[in-house]
């Protein structure tokens, strides 16, 4: 394994901090920093901002200017060789003449996958790998997911009470948790590739489901907002489906007629295959990730999260956790099949627990099953 200094610690530190910087705008992009040190010293930095603009390495390389030359590159994540919107960023490296380069994570691309290092070390530059690796892959988790699985990233958004409850018996829910936990689903909606709702949630409350900014004002970069609804029953009218920003309609009724006020008002609707309970879940991700989505921010009610969660679809659970009770007659938060022992009830590992203004903010993975060896 690498010795790295804990120069190299603190540069790559700040190359994190860097590609953090574009968590809501590099989409479908990974989120990269670079940091350029030459002798002990900080000479440039830079991170990718957006899709189809210059890469971090360039970025990192133009503040530098020509003390770039026999300097070390921190780069979260491995260059990469080819083209694209922009021309590949091994290439800029290379001109640079550095003397060594440390990466974070390796490009988790199958056409990438190794390439650049390739590049560099066949350069003769002395080329690093691995350094706060884990950092790189949790940032860019979405990103590294659809490359690795052909999956995105998912993540189901709950508010409840202590006892587990999100809305009354009659729907009412509006609302649960306070202004500061609304502010900070915002910022979870604003980094998300799309956003996923049941057309019973678009039935109920007519929501918006768009990223807003602290001022109420709508982001420049809007998730696509995307409904599951087997019978087709959103209206063309619900406020989910105005701009600003894009929304796709995922249904089982077949196209035809029913299709029509959609499409007249250029709203996307695709028709999928069913699948018990309606709409075929894996399929729907399947498709997400197709059409470059990483991460897919969930905010719907107890049948499609538990049915998300059934399916084994669910990467993390974020639940904010109100300090009221609701009692038994209140909905719960997830509708699952009954449990005939402990045994088969579904586990989770806490990440992290934050108080947001007066609620909890609870951030859980559901544990994975270990895999089975197959034997002859």
């Amino acid at each position: 394994m690498a010795d790295f200094s804990d120069f190299d610690r603190q540069c790559m530190t700040r190359a994190l901090e860097l590609a953090a910087r574009g968590l809501d705008t590099t989409d479908p992009n990974p989120r990269v920093g670079c940091v350029i040190a030459h002798e002990g010293r900080i000479v440039g930095e830079g991170f990718h901002q957006r899709a189809g603009e210059a890469h971090a390495e360039v970025n990192a390389l133009r503040a530098a200017g020509e003390r770039a030359a026999g300097a070390t590159f921190y780069i979260t994540q491995e260059p990469c060789t080819h083209f694209g919107r922009t021309p590949p960023c091994v290439d800029a490296v290379l001109a640079a003449r550095p003397v060594r380069v440390v990466i974070g994570m390796i490009d988790p691309n199958p056409r990438e996958r190794g390439a650049g290092i390739k590049r560099l070390e066949t350069a003769g530059i002395e080329t690093q790998a691995g350094l706060f690796a884990t950092e790189a892959r949790t940032l860019n988790c979405g990103f590294v997911q659809r490359m690795e699985q052909g999956m995105p990233w998912v993540r189901v958004k709950l508010a409840a009470s202590l006892d587990g409850r999100t809305a009354l018996a009659n729907g009412e829910s509006q609302w649960i948790t306070g202004e500061a936990a609304r502010a900070d689903v915002q910022d979870w909606r604003a980094r998300s590739s799309a956003i996923l709702t049941g057309s019973a949630t678009v039935l109920r409350d007519d929501p918006q489901l768009n990223a807003r900014l602290p001022d109420g004002s709508p982001a420049k970069r809007q998730p696509l907002r995307v409904i599951a609804d087997s019978e087709l029953r959103t209206p063309a009218t619900a406020r989910v489906l105005s701009p600003p920003g894009e929304a796709l309609i995922v249904t089982n009724v077949p196209e035809g007629e029913q299709h029509r006020p959609f499409e007249a008002r250029g709203i996307r609707i695709e028709a999928t295959r069913r699948a018990a309970g309606g709409i075929d879940l894996r399929q729907l991700m399947t498709r997400l990730a197709q059409m470059e989505m990483n991460e897919v921010w969930v905010e719907a009610g107890a049948f499609l999260s538990g049915a998300l969660l059934a399916a084994g679809l669910v990467d993390e659970l974020v639940i904010y956790f109100a300090p009221s009770i609701l009692g038994g007659s209140a909905r719960g938060m997830f509708e699952l099949p009954e449990l005939r022992s402990l045994k088969e009830r579904r586990q989770l590992e806490i990440l992290e627990t934050r108080m947001i203004g007066p609620d909890l903010r609870v951030i859980a993975r559901p544990v994975r099953p270990p895999a089975t060896a197959r034997t002859s």
